[in-house]
């Protein structure tokens, strides 16, 4: 469960420490870390000693120690040297490794429970019975991240977040497949969502400099008890493709600001057919010139103003009111008006949304 370079580590610098030679072997007498290089006679002691009831032992230069996993033996520990002070620091390094092996479960159990409880693979009655045994707090707010990746284990861009919230033993980070990071966040008391969104955008700065990982992140909404956090990862997945299909200027896409994509995503496809047959009378956007479609954009853009519409695209007013006049000729719809702007917004939408679907079938 541990990996041997956390041990090489932790060897390392118990080295650097005591200036003592130390190596770590598996029961078959496997070299797993080692700051010095074992003889075969050192390694066939040191299996042989695997068999024996001892604790530890000396022989040959050399102090032997077992550390053990739940009364399981997991390694054997070499320590260079026969005096007391080597015996000292052997069992030293005997309580750091029992005590990464603690951890590293502890982490592991941990990582499961998440995994689990974000895809409701779990009962209720485990998961506060879980949360108990594994020390977390049940009646925390928490939100959920969701940090899509643009290629698959991507190990750079994991251990970044990893390292940002390293220190924050109660923030959970895992992954369900290879290309989506999920992170799990408590907060605290005065924090919401515009915090999260800082957060968020702190997060998306970072793996794009340090990680040189271009991401998409969308948040869930926050939630007050644990069995809730696989709602807020449903509702971060669905603003991951709400806003590829609607917002794909932005990076950072929260649940909570999804507006009228949010409704149409649920739309189904027939039902999006019917309302866009309906709106254009049989014609499509293909029918609309680009010089119709950029006009319309831009008029959205800025707020139905003819004015500054006019402005921005550098052509005259009574230009632009023509335009809309062909275009209300065309679909029966005044952009100027509320109403009608509002419906005209939404077929665009609808169209986007379809096309989406469309091509997601392929």
């Amino acid at each position: 469960m541990i990996s041997n370079q956390v041990l090489q580590n932790t060897i390392d610098g118990l080295k650097a420490i005591t200036r003592v030679e130390l190596c770590v072997l598996g029961t078959d007498g496997e070299v797993l870390a080692t700051t010095l290089e074992p003889g075969q006679e050192s390694i066939d002691a040191a299996v042989a000693f695997v068999d024996s009831p001892a604790e530890s032992q000396s022989l040959a230069g050399y102090q032997f120690f077992k550390v053990y996993d739940d009364n399981h033996l997991e390694f054997v520990i070499l320590a260079k040297g026969d005096t007391d002070d080597v015996y000292m620091i052997g069992k030293m390094t005997v309580f750091q490794v029992q005590n990464l092996i603690v951890a590293y479960k502890e982490r592991y159990d941990k990582d499961n429970f998440i995994k689990n409880l974000l895809l409701d693979n779990l009962l209720l009655v485990d998961i506060y019975n879980l949360a108990k045994k594994l020390h977390i707090e049940a009646d925390a707010r928490r939100i959920v991240f969701l940090i899509e990746t643009k290629q698959e284990k991507d190990t750079n861009a994991l251990e970044t977040v990893r390292s940002l919230f390293a220190g924050k033993s109660r923030d959970f980070i895992t992954a369900v497949d290879e290309r989506n990071i999920i992170l799990v966040k408590e907060l605290k008391a005065n924090e919401d969502y515009e915090h999260m969104m800082k957060t968020a955008k702190v997060l998306l700065d970072t793996l794009n400099t340090e990680a040189m990982t271009r991401v998409n992140i969308a948040i869930g909404t926050i939630v007050n008890e644990i069995k809730d956090v696989s709602r807020s990862y449903k509702e971060a997945k669905m603003a991951l493709e709400v806003g590829k299909i609607f917002y794909s200027d932005r990076n950072v896409v929260a649940y909570s600001n999804l507006g009228i994509g949010r409704l149409i995503y649920q739309l189904p496809l027939p039902m999006c057919k019917v309302f866009i047959r309906e709106i254009f009378d049989g014609k499509s956007l293909e029918d609309f010139d680009e010089e119709t479609i950029v006009t319309i954009n831009k008029f959205f853009e800025n707020n139905l103003n003819v004015s500054e519409t006019s402005r921005q695209l550098y052509i005259h007013r009574n230009t632009l009111v023509y335009r809309l006049d062909k275009l209300q000729k065309m679909t029966h719809l005044d952009l100027r008006t509320f109403e009608d702007a509002i419906t005209f917004k939404m077929a665009l939408m609808v169209v986007k949304y379809m096309k989406y679907v469309e091509n997601m079938e392929f």
